[in-house]
């Protein structure tokens, strides 16, 4: 089923519908996010969210949570310039333009609300498809970090991607 969703903050409402998304094997599988996430952890997280940390959701038509993007700004007076980003959507919903909503939301809150110049992430080296998603919206790659991560009894390689929101015509770009 395609269709418009709508992005917005997660409220402690949405725990249960990010505990179903990141149940889903896709999910746990693409993030560094633990299998059999714990419904009272994300209870306890949605209900306290320190004002560093950006949660927000995508919704179907029917409300029914469909993906999921966040970013984390460092505290490190030296990195408050960068955070780092994570997302997931749902594997019923993936191909249909939901994790492109979702993370033009995260950029744009990131940017242009909270000052962020350098936007993170980590991305499994085998997951194309979201290499491409990130590079379209202006991610490079940096660097390949091997055997990163666990991920079914294997250690894999990530993809370190960066973007940089350059606030002024002029100002020095990356190499």
């Amino acid at each position: 089923m395609s269709g418009a969703v709508r992005v917005r903050h997660a409220e402690p409402v949405d725990a249960g519908g990010l505990y179903a998304l990141f149940s889903e094997r896709g999910a746990y599988a693409g993030t560094l996010q633990p299998p059999f996430p714990s419904l009272a952890a994300w209870q306890n997280a949605l209900a306290d969210l320190p004002k560093h940390i950006v949660q927000l959701v995508a919704v179907d038509g029917e409300g029914a949570l469909v993906g999921g993007a966040g970013f984390e700004v460092f505290q490190n007076p030296r990195r408050r310039h960068a955070a780092n980003l994570g997302m997931a959507v749902a594997q019923s919903r993936q191909g249909q333009g939901v994790g492109a909503q979702l993370l033009q939301a995260v950029i744009d809150t990131a940017e242009r609300w909270h000052g962020v110049r350098r936007l993170e992430l980590e991305v499994y080296a085998d997951n194309a498809a979201g290499i491409a998603l990130y590079e379209r919206h202006g991610f490079v790659r940096e660097g390949t970090a091997r055997g990163y991560a666990l991920r079914d009894g294997d250690y894999v390689d990530v993809h370190l991607m960066a973007r940089h929101a350059f606030p002024r015509e002029g100002f020095a770009a990356p190499l």
